[in-house]
């Protein structure tokens, strides 16, 4: 029998990526902890040391009775603190809870919820604790099953993803970097795309599965998103060139790239994608995850957030 500590329920269970962004990670720690001891926070932590660690981390967190988790990170902190508690068999996912401290190169999930980029405001939120349950999608390839808190999609920003690792010393700049590079080099793919029993096959620069707003470092390819609705947001980008990305590209940041006659939005709580003559990459919350075949679905309401 696994000994559950009930002091820890209503305690926080910090998980800090010290290697996010490109701050002195030291120095924003202290600043952390002196805030949260302001607000009587009571808390403990633990650092990630290796790739996908916040799995672990948050998996034994639950064990022991934490039911509040707060991510010190960027977008693929908080995406493996989400896997750990989606994968975890001790609770309800819904009975957890997560807060972010935005420390990451694209902090693009805190944008739909104005979460600010400063710490003092960060831990301001979690001090009011205003929560808001939100969907959770799940991407299933030939070999994995990963779950998604933000965005996620094929083709493009998959290969956008695949450069960035090299590319985020230059900090959020480096989304924009790697996309120009997508636009030079990759190739789009023909996709077959199962949507409410419709099958729609075309030429396609990328799909897009959007729980939330942004991606890509601030990028907008969702719309009229509702977090906890139980509907996946499809964008279908199709025969795009290079010269209708660089003309429309304020459009990519500003949302109205839906609107282009090359783009179709759909709304659905599952969606298959075939592609016929590549393996192009998968992103999920700006992590790379696999190529090829996708289906995915979504859990309604699955874990609790604080938000603004």
């Amino acid at each position: 029998m696994s000994y559950i500590n009930t002091t820890n329920i209503n305690s926080w269970f910090i998980i800090a990526n010290p290697t996010s962004g490109n701050r002195n990670f030291s120095k924003l720690w202290k600043e952390i902890q002196q805030l949260l001891k302001n607000k009587n926070l009571d808390y403990s932590f633990a650092f990630t040391q290796f790739s996908k660690h916040e799995i672990a981390l948050v998996q034994n967190a639950i064990k022991i009775g934490f039911r509040n988790i707060i991510s010190v990170g960027g977008d693929g902190t908080l995406h493996h603190v989400v896997n750990g508690i989606m994968t975890q068999r001790y609770v309800k996912t819904s009975d957890i809870t997560i807060s972010v401290i935005p420390l990451g190169t694209g902090n693009d999930w805190v944008k739909t919820y104005n979460i600010p980029i400063s710490i003092k405001e960060a831990i301001e939120i979690i001090y009011k604790k205003n929560i808001i349950t939100q969907d959770i999608g799940v991407l299933k390839t030939v070999n994995t099953v990963t779950y998604f808190n933000n965005v996620a999609g094929l083709g493009y920003d998959g290969y956008v993803v695949s450069k960035l690792k090299s590319l985020k010393k230059f900090g959020g700049i480096s989304y924009l970097i790697a996309g120009f590079y997508g636009m030079l080099f990759y190739k789009k793919s023909n996709f077959k795309i199962i949507i409410n029993n419709k099958i729609i096959e075309t030429d396609c620069l990328m799909t897009v599965f959007g729980i939330c707003k942004y991606s890509g470092g601030g990028m907008r390819f969702t719309e009229n998103i509702a977090t906890s609705s139980g509907l996946l947001n499809i964008t279908i980008v199709k025969n795009f060139t290079f010269l209708d990305l660089i003309i429309h590209l304020p459009k990519l940041y500003s949302g109205k790239i839906v609107n282009h006659k090359k783009v179709s939005t759909y709304k659905t709580n599952e969606i298959t994608i075939i592609p016929k003559n590549s393996k192009p990459f998968i992103q999920a919350d700006g992590e790379l995850i696999g190529a090829g075949n996708v289906h995915v679905t979504i859990i309604k309401k699955a874990i609790q957030f604080v938000i603004r």
